[in-house]
């Protein structure tokens, strides 16, 4: 079945975050006087801020969220830009009706900060956020959620995402999946999770979805 709808992640997907996350992790560590690389960084991408900490320190998460969230904030705008092709691919894509929305496992708040500072928040028929689900990606709720928002059928619908929680999501709620080569992860990394196609390029979304 051809596809109509398209899912996309936010961070790492769309918008470059990687840096800002990077930092913001490292802040937060320093802060509660524990050692973090770049690399070992690099794995907290991903998955709800919360969870990442509570494996951290289960009796400090709360706090090390609130600093992690205060630096982030602090730095955002500086930090934030669109990865390339991203713009003219949403604009083709909405040009021929695709019906195109976003799942992400960030707060309502700062996804609307993202969208803004890099100009894309007009293209978009639905966000859901972390702040609309039960359970985050992996689990298919904000998937599912989603299309039922668009009156999508999963056989028509493709999650697009830099990381195995959107993989995994997109897969578990009956959907196609597609990986991105520019996942801070890797290529290779994300070939691993067997989504349905991977974009070297973000245009390359466009002859999958017969654009």
């Amino acid at each position: 079945m051809n596809i109509r709808t398209i899912l996309f992640d936010l961070d790492g997907t769309l918008i470059d975050t990687n840096e800002l996350i990077i930092e913001s992790f490292m802040h937060t560590f320093k802060q509660y006087g524990k050692e973090l690389s770049r690399t070992d960084a690099a794995e907290f991408i991903g998955p709800p801020l919360r969870d990442s900490f509570l494996q951290v320190d289960a009796n400090r998460a709360d706090e090390m969220v609130a600093t992690y969230r205060q630096h982030n904030l602090h730095h955002h705008d500086h930090f934030v830009t669109a990865f390339p092709n991203v713009a003219a691919t949403l604009e083709a894509l909405q040009e021929r009706n695709k019906k195109i929305g976003i799942v992400t496992t960030k707060m309502r708040h700062t996804v609307d900060m993202g969208l803004k500072v890099t100009g894309l928040d007009r293209y978009f028929e639905t966000i859901i956020t972390l702040d609309d689900v039960t359970n985050a990606k992996p689990d298919p709720e904000p998937i599912k959620m989603a299309m039922q928002e668009m009156n999508a059928d999963a056989d028509s619908t493709l999650m697009v995402g830099d990381n195995q929680h959107d993989i995994d999501a997109g897969k578990n709620a009956g959907a196609r999946t597609a990986g991105v080569a520019w996942s801070i992860k890797g290529k290779e990394k994300l070939l691993t999770y067997n989504p349905t196609y991977m974009l070297d390029d973000m245009l390359d979304l466009l002859k999958i979805a017969g654009v």
